[in-house]
């Protein structure tokens, strides 16, 4: 995978993950759909991708200064 399309994707995954757990926006989409029940382990999946969407960043910053 090319440097500046890591680093696009470690962006991405990191705004779409901080911007599903920080706002109600997947909360109200779940509902909406009928699968409110999944709202409780948002959590369990949310903070572990949003960690390693941040990683894949700091990763592909690291090597395209390299």
């Amino acid at each position: 995978m090319k440097k500046g399309k890591l680093l696009r994707v470690g962006i991405i995954g990191s705004a779409i993950a901080a911007l599903c757990c920080f706002t109600p926006i997947l909360v109200v989409l779940l509902g909406a759909v009928g699968l409110s029940a999944a709202v409780g382990y948002l959590d369990y999946v949310l903070l572990p991708a949003l960690a390693v969407f941040i990683i894949i960043t700091i990763y592909a910053l690291l090597k395209k200064s390299s």
